[in-house]
């Protein structure tokens, strides 16, 4: 199967799908990632620039991307950009690769960014004749979903548990955004975002897991 994961920044797609992508590596998937946007100055300081882009390459070998999908547009200020703009740029990503399954950001988030690529994705996985989407889920990002329940609150019903393997992978990729890490009890902690994984997987009956819901699912003949 083809998988595309859509992050409104670098490391969305770790902290939300991080272990999901190990475990589709596991079984023989393939990955790709788009990521919408990126900083520049002079609203970030040119050297974490340079770092972030720097971490994006690192997290790609982490995952084993198959393609990455930079669209390079401004962090933060999606909102001062066409909406249909966004739906194009998108919708051209899932034309090219077709994927089966399509991780998106949660609607309820609280940074307008994922909110606004939430919407976009929609338009790009419509179920139109021809369409390879079969499955869209979205995932929680940890110091964002949590944030935003009084916008929209995230309720799981979809959960991929995970092995140890899918684990470790999903916590050396987020080490690769060094610059996004924090101390805990900062959501964004290492801690925290184990303690993540052993929610989810006790909320199941396993060790382990990450959780999503499902925007769609459709089974073709």
């Amino acid at each position: 199967m083809k998988i595309l994961v859509i992050a409104p920044h670098g490391d969305d797609e770790v902290l939300g799908v991080g272990g999901a992508l190990a475990k589709h590596q596991r079984n023989g998937d393939t990955v790709y990632r788009c990521i919408v946007t990126k900083p520049y100055a002079p609203d970030w300081p040119r050297v974490f620039i340079a770092k972030r882009e720097k971490e994006v390459v690192a997290s790609a070998k982490v995952l084993n991307v198959a393609k990455d999908f930079l669209l390079g547009l401004p962090t933060v200020k999606l909102d001062t950009m066409s909406q249909k703009e966004l739906n194009d740029r998108l919708s051209a990503v899932v034309k090219e690769v077709r994927p089966d399954i399509v991780y998106v950001p949660h609607a309820g988030d609280l940074n307008a960014d994922h909110r606004i690529v939430f919407t976009a994705a929609l338009v790009a996985t419509r179920p139109v004749p021809g369409c390879s989407v079969k499955k869209v889920l979205t995932y929680e990002t940890i110091s964002e979903t949590e944030w935003g329940r009084n916008l929209h609150d995230f309720v799981p019903n979809y959960y991929v548990t995970l092995h140890q393997h899918d684990v470790d992978i999903k916590l050396k990729a987020m080490k690769a955004y060094h610059s996004e890490i924090r101390k805990y009890p900062h959501p964004r902690s290492l801690e925290i975002l184990k303690t993540l994984l052993k929610l989810r997987g006790s909320e199941v009956g396993v060790k382990a897991a990450e959780a999503f819901m499902v925007v769609r699912e459709i089974h073709f003949d």
